[in-house]
């Protein structure tokens, strides 16, 4: 099996959880932030997750990230997994396609980037793999919530059992 992970990550929390699912999807997986991710998904990939922080119940946009700047965040990326999917070719053939967020645990807003991520992506024509997934945060900076990354090393395992039918 052929992954490709697209994440976009402000606080590095994000980035751990891509990381952390990738890990144990198995086979060959490339793990790239939306500002690195290619145009279009190559041929041979049978699984993209893409995952980003939820900000103003949604995926992040230039003013929130320019916000999140103000609120002292270092890493701004230039792109989100927003512009990256705008710009996203569809695919030649079927892909399958799960995708999550990081949300703050305390206060629990609502929305959630992976389920606008997921409802357009499949607008393009990927897959669902599963149902979007939320992973918490505590506060706006992190750190991730206790067990978050252990959870994420079991879903990206699940996604691959999924995907390939083991």
């Amino acid at each position: 099996m052929r992954a490709l992970v697209v994440y976009e990550s402000i606080w590095g929390n994000t980035e751990a959880i891509a990381r952390a699912a990738a890990a144990s999807v198995g086979g060959e997986v490339e793990v790239v932030s939306a500002t690195d991710a290619p145009p279009a998904l190559p041929d041979d990939i049978d699984l993209v997750l893409v995952g980003g922080p939820t900000h103003a119940f949604s995926m992040t946009t230039q003013k929130t990230r320019e916000s999140a700047r103000q609120q002292g965040a270092s890493t701004i990326p230039a792109r989100g997994i927003r512009e990256w999917i705008e710009q996203l070719a569809p695919p030649s053939r079927a892909v399958r396609v799960a995708t999550f967020d990081t949300r703050t645990v305390s206060p629990r807003l609502p929305g959630s980037a992976a389920k606008k991520a997921m409802k357009r992506l499949v607008a393009l024509g990927l897959e669902p793999a599963a149902k979007p997934e939320t992973f918490g945060v505590h506060g706006y900076g992190g750190p991730l919530a206790d067990g978050e990354e252990a959870r994420a090393t079991e879903w990206g395992a699940s996604l691959a059992a999924a995907v390939s039918g083991r």
